[in-house]
């Protein structure tokens, strides 16, 4: 028996097709393999939602250098500072050129929808995770003369004043603000919040007896203690932190149990950029802040070097999410 003419033809072409079917995907991982390893085709610009000198600004620049040895083009630190870092974030959001990315903050990675619903950029669907780059807890101080001699005795009076007592944050919104909530939500002190331009006033309002405590970078706040003008209460991490050893965690100190609260910085990209791309970034990004030169350098800025992959700090963007959400839905908190 013998085949149609026209049988054999569409034979043919269902070889064919099935053949260019098969080598589809190959073709396009071929291209995409080539397109990233012909990236980056310019200078890469970074970019930091606050002005010269200050902490991602300087964790910037210390990557930036490595990163263009390592890139073969030139790293370009590009400050756009206010609304505490989202208007570079979603000048981030809204890049397509695939030769933007920046270094944000927590609160621009998670919170900053739920605390302005106006905020023109979303974090979790417009921002593309690359690299959590270095992580700080907070140490709980208060001023010099503050009743007790370890926390347990502190909280206690605290407890007692009730909301005779108050708290300073360096605004609305911040983290040492939703980090205080978060606070006396596990403990049930209730000192009032009062807020201020930065965490300067706060240290200032602190040693003056305006206010009774405070959550601050452990930087900031361990040369006041060490100068007898403020006194540590503790640290917002399981164990005792390498930033400032010799303060025991609010864990250790019997006030708390699993209380973990951060800082952190990250760098992040715009989700149109090619995930090949970001996996590069995210992994040469990790290699130079895991180097000790780079380590000691972000260690003296006051971070523990953390360094992981997109879906690493993507996990850790979900988990703060939910855990300062939970508080800015229950307390009501809006940005001002």
């Amino acid at each position: 028996m013998t085949t149609s003419p026209s049988l054999a033809a569409l034979t043919r072409r269902s070889a064919l097709s099935l053949a260019a079917a098969a080598a589809a995907p190959a073709f396009a991982q071929k291209t995409k393999t080539d397109a990233t390893a012909a990236w980056p085709r310019k200078p890469l610009r970074v970019l930091v939602g606050f002005p010269g000198g200050s902490t991602p600004d300087l964790v910037a620049r210390t990557i930036a250098e490595p990163l263009s040895k390592a890139l073969g083009q030139p790293v370009i630190v590009d400050n756009k500072p206010g609304a505490g870092g989202n208007i570079a974030a979603d000048m981030i959001a809204k890049a397509n050129d695939d030769h933007t990315i920046g270094v944000l903050i927590n609160g621009n990675m998670t919170i900053a929808k739920l605390l302005n619903p106006a905020t023109p950029f979303d974090p979790v669907k417009d921002l593309a995770p690359v690299s959590l780059i270095g992580t700080a807890p907070l140490l709980l101080a208060a001023p010099a003369s503050a009743p007790g001699t370890n926390a347990q005795d502190f909280f206690a009076a605290a407890k007692a004043a009730g909301n005779k007592w108050s708290y300073g944050s360096p605004g609305v919104g911040t983290v040492g603000h939703i980090g205080m909530e978060l606070l006396k939500s596990r403990t049930g002190i209730d000192p009032v919040h009062v807020p201020y331009p930065g965490n300067p006033q706060v240290i200032n309002a602190m040693i003056s007896g305006q206010i009774q405590l405070a959550l601050l970078p452990p930087g900031l706040a361990a040369a006041q203690i060490r100068a007898g003008k403020l006194k540590a209460i503790g640290v917002t991490s399981t164990g005792r932190s390498s930033l400032v050893p010799e303060y025991p965690s609010l864990d250790e100190g019997g006030v708390t149990r699993g209380f973990q609260l951060e800082i952190w910085n990250a760098a992040a990209a715009p989700r149109s950029m090619p995930k090949a791309v970001v996996d590069r970034l995210a992994a040469l990004i990790t290699a130079i802040v895991r180097t000790p030169e780079v380590r000691q350098k972000l260690f003296q800025q006051g971070w523990q070097v953390a360094g992981t992959s997109p879906e690493g700090l993507a996990n850790r963007v979900k988990a703060d999410t939910a855990l300062l959400g939970g508080i800015i839905q229950s307390r009501g908190i809006k940005a001002e």
